[in-house]
């Protein structure tokens, strides 16, 4: 999904307002708004080295690859159907890539999925990362917040997560405090304002046909 405003534009569009706490829906309370008090958001220092990075492949692969995606971003949904399978059977699992996937959080909804995908961990992430995608249409179109968070959780307990778990993770307003810092942290960092976006050993790319993208990774394998 391409953003046009600069990742500040877009940080400070989530750090608009305050933690908001919310009504019940069927299957519990809502999970905490992502918005933030903007002057809070600017000057606490938050301590972001509590988020677990979600990686694949061989940690000594020669060539790291780093996407920025959004559970909420068409092209993304798009990118894990077609480029990420492809890239995941040439290089991750032949260990030439390491893969590290990084959340961007344009959208409270954006950031309620990825409370869902980290709630069991690193061993189950990339399969719900699976399913939110490709369900992306159905739940990102749910209705309203409520109707949302319920899609939202549906997904959880197909990955095999209670209910309890569930309301705890979504529940987590420190948890969404600091994802929001470590997000603005990184993309304001790597210069993010699209996504997909990626770093391929460092270097930022944006989203292109796979094969482009294929001969970026061997031209890096062939130094």
């Amino acid at each position: 999904m391409s953003r046009m405003g600069t990742v500040i534009c877009a940080a400070v569009a989530i750090a608009a307002g305050a933690y908001w706490l919310s009504l019940p829906s069927s299957t519990g309370s809502l999970p905490a708004s992502p918005l933030i008090g903007s002057a809070d958001a600017q000057q606490a220092e938050v301590d972001t080295s509590t988020i677990v990075e979600m990686v694949q492949g061989a940690e000594d692969a020669p060539v790291e690859v780093i996407e920025y995606a959004s559970y909420t971003c068409p092209h993304c949904a798009r990118f894990h159907e077609e480029g990420y399978k492809q890239l995941k059977a040439d290089f991750i699992d032949t260990g030439k890539v390491r893969f590290i996937y990084r959340e961007v959080y344009f959208d409270r909804y954006g950031l309620w999925a990825s409370m869902v995908a980290r709630c069991a961990g690193p061993e189950k992430f990339f399969g719900i990362t699976d399913l939110m995608f490709k369900s992306q249409s159905e739940w990102a179109r749910a209705g309203g917040p409520a109707e949302i968070a319920d899609e939202l959780r549906k997904i959880g307990r197909v990955a095999g997560i209670d209910n309890d778990k569930l309301d705890a993770c979504l529940g987590d307003a420190t948890m969404a405090q600091t994802l929001v810092a470590w997000y603005q942290e990184h993309a304001t960092r790597d210069e993010i304002n699209s996504t997909p976006s990626f770093m391929i050993n460092g270097k930022k790319v944006e989203n292109q046909p796979y094969a482009d993208f294929k001969a970026l990774i061997e031209a890096e394998l062939a130094n």
